[in-house]
């Protein structure tokens, strides 16, 4: 094992955490907005090292997303383990959806068809039991109902609790706990952005009264010089050792003025403490070696995925939905075979299948057989934010659409037959001046002597939330927009040259 463990704990576009535990196992998941399969879970022994065991919402009878703008879809889920049993509870925000709850007995799946909730109103809902067993959801604004949470049914009408701090907008993520002699309601505030705060109230039942910490914000970076910012989204969790910890969303901002998050919001550790029955979050450090309890050994995950497997592994994800008439691997047997729907990455049906970047530099490669079709590799952030290299009418395209401007950026002739297409990500190392971006984005294409071309270079600041707004982070993938395009291969390697 190397010297640095890294915070964040789990890098990228994993936004929203919540986690529980069960026994000696930690089980986390994430927000998933407007990508197919939603709600990705990850499973860890450490609080340190995670992996991947699946996604939640994993079948189209579970997660309907058609009419899912980008940044809308699956918001902020709550997972809890209560009798036995796994419960989720999360929101769809998109036309149709609605609040809605789910369970597992294998954390891993299958997940239940959801109960939906419609007397739970708002979003960011939160489960929450007390000693008689009554379920309590609490949702941003911050007010609580009681819930039945095998049947969906509601009793009363919402309680307001507490609002949070004079004048902080947007109180949600709310999470209540029996901790002790009081129960503690912990909220983000501020907005999701460089405001981005946590605070917490206690009182005597679940229902309140909640008076809030004197001291609150307990975590904000707001305003002060720290490599992670934005830091919100809280959720409580005991260490091996019984120590307490906080797992939150933060972002990474890079280059000059006003700097850019490119990865979306992630989610990161931090220790707590408890001074006269308050929690006392301590440092957000980028290096976690000093964990107080054993590691264990990471797992590694392959590098590159030769589409060998009848399913895709839970990290691939798409645009709204995937059907296995556009998505498959076992047409051609080694090969993942897309068939476009719509003709252009700005399409909301375009087929795509990609994986969310977690390293600030890194490289990804796929060898593309675009004889049938148009497609290659895209970055993408939204359907208005996103650069790709291409293998369109006999030529390889690097093709850029920033907002409402959609450029033609190199081209130059393809030779015959399969392709390999990289596009290279190198973060920013020394500014040049206040306005330096905090990457680059190039396009390659590798010649038949083995030499590989760069075709063009582009500033990354765009393909940033900072630029684009939104609430999700830049994901590399596939895509075709015309015909059938096959993918013998595809490799991410963080860093890379």
């Amino acid at each position: 094992m190397g010297d640095t463990v890294a915070n964040p704990i789990v890098p990228g576009f994993h936004p929203d955490p919540s986690i529980c535990r069960v026994g000696e196992d930690y089980y986390l998941v994430c927000s998933s907005f407007e990508y197919f399969p939603g709600v990705p879970i990850f499973h860890s022994r450490d609080l340190v090292h995670w992996r991947q065991i699946g996604n939640v919402l994993d079948r189209p009878s579970q997660l309907r997303l058609a009419r899912a703008r980008s940044s809308g879809g699956v918001y902020a889920p709550t997972l809890r383990y209560h009798d036995g049993r796994f419960r989720l509870i999360t929101t769809n925000a998109s036309s149709g959806g609605g609040n809605m709850l789910v369970t597992a007995t294998d954390p891993a799946g299958p997940w239940s068809e959801p109960v939906m909730l419609p007397g739970v109103p708002g979003i960011d809902p939160d489960l929450a039991w007390d000693e008689d067993g009554t379920c309590w959801c609490t949702v941003a604004g911050v007010s609580q109902i009681r819930l039945d949470p095998d049947t969906g049914q509601t009793f009363g009408e919402p309680l307001r609790l507490w609002s949070g701090s004079p004048g902080a907008k947007a109180p949600e993520a709310p999470h209540l706990y029996r901790i002790g002699e009081y129960w503690y309601l912990m909220i983000a505030e501020g907005g999701t952005e460089r405001g981005h705060a946590v605070s917490i109230a206690r009182g005597p039942t679940p229902n309140g009264p909640f008076e809030p910490h004197p001291g609150n914000p307990i975590l904000t970076h707001r305003g002060i010089e720290h490599p992670v910012q934005s830091t919100g989204h809280a959720d409580l969790v005991q260490g091996p050792d019984g120590s307490w910890w906080l797992v939150f969303l933060g972002t990474r901002p890079g280059g000059g003025t006003p700097g850019w998050h490119v990865l979306g919001r992630e989610t990161f550790l931090a220790p707590v403490d408890w001074v006269d029955g308050w929690p006392v979050v301590g440092q957000v450090l980028t290096d976690l070696s000093g964990i107080p309890w054993p590691l264990e050994e990471p797992v590694a995950e392959p590098v590159r995925d030769d589409f060998d497997d009848s399913v895709l592994r839970p990290q691939w994800i798409s645009l709204r939905d995937r059907p296995a008439e556009s998505v498959t691997t076992q047409d051609r047997p080694g090969w993942l075979t897309l068939r476009a729907r719509g003709d252009s990455l700005d399409a909301d049906d375009v087929v795509f299948v990609g994986r969310r970047q977690q390293h600030l530099s890194c490289r990804a490669t796929a060898l593309v057989d675009a004889s049938e079709g148009d497609g290659g590799l895209a970055v993408r952030l939204d359907e208005y934010h996103y650069y790709a290299v291409e293998l369109a009418d006999g030529e390889v395209r690097v093709v850029a659409r920033i907002g409402p401007l959609r450029s033609l950026v190199a081209s130059r002739p393809a030779s015959a037959g399969p392709i390999e297409l990289t596009v290279q990500i190198t973060e920013t190392q020394a500014l040049q001046d206040a306005r330096s971006g905090p990457d680059t984005v190039s396009f390659c294409v590798a010649e038949p002597d083995g030499r590989t071309e760069v075709l063009a270079t582009l500033d990354g600041r765009y393909l940033s939330t900072e630029v684009a707004g939104g609430f999700t982070g830049r994901v590399i993938g596939m895509y075709a927009t015309a015909g059938v395009v096959r993918f013998d291969w595809f490799s991410y390697v963080a860093g890379g040259s």
